[in-house]
């Protein structure tokens, strides 16, 4: 199928280094805000790319569960596909794509397990059925059939029935702390902005354009 012929005009809006931030971690707030007042779905979507030592990529979509200075939280299995490659190679990228406003934000950095403290105050707050969800699944381990998955949930709602249901000691959260942190807005005839911030030695941030 020849897609040649799919392509929009990016004309929302531009971005000037006299519109952004000194810190990348207020330049994300700002464009956040932003898009949770646009109304676009799920604003917190961000897909993870890991790699192994050897270099060989993968990538998925997760949900931003929370962020400040000090990084961009998710959890997730331990024992999944991107925790192994995580525990091999904790450099990871973050992209954030709001493609309904012609933005983007990727950041690079090293990902890092949150305390336990940190991910059980997280867990009491996800729906009782995500919190048997985070014990059903071994993540990224084949299976033959749904049917299983199912089984073992029921068996798990009758295990917990009474009671809090505990934290998983095999799931938990990861903070990404950037060194890299990139402002992409979409432009007219794919002349776009981008604005790159570099975490210095002496803790400051350093901001260059980069050509589109």
């Amino acid at each position: 199928m020849d897609l040649s012929n799919f392509r929009a005009e990016y004309l929302r809006d531009t971005l000037h280094r006299r519109d952004l931030e000194n810190s990348p971690f207020q330049q994300f707030d700002k464009w956040f805000h932003q898009t949770l007042k646009s109304g676009i779905a799920e604003p917190n979507a961000m897909s993870v790319a890991t790699a192994t030592p050897q270099g060989v990529p993968s990538l998925r979509t997760v949900l931003l569960k929370y962020y400040d200075e000090k990084g961009f939280v998710f959890f997730t299995n331990y024992t999944s596909r991107k925790a192994c490659e995580i525990a091999q190679n904790p450099e990871v990228c973050l992209l954030l794509p709001w493609v309904t406003l012609e933005r983007q934000v990727i950041i690079y950095g090293r990902a890092e397990k949150v305390t336990r403290t940190e991910t059980l105050k997280y867990f009491l707050t996800r729906p009782r059925e995500s919190q048997l969800g985070a014990w059903v699944s071994h993540q990224s381990s084949v299976i033959s059939t749904r049917k299983l998955l199912m089984m073992k949930l029921q068996e798990l709602k009758r295990k917990f029935a009474y009671g809090e249901v505990p934290l998983p000691d095999f799931w938990g959260g990861y903070r990404v702390v950037p060194h890299h942190m990139e402002f992409w807005q979409g432009g007219p005839g794919r002349v776009h902005d981008r604005f790159l911030y570099s975490l210095q030695t002496d803790g400051s941030w350093s901001i260059e354009r980069l050509q589109p």
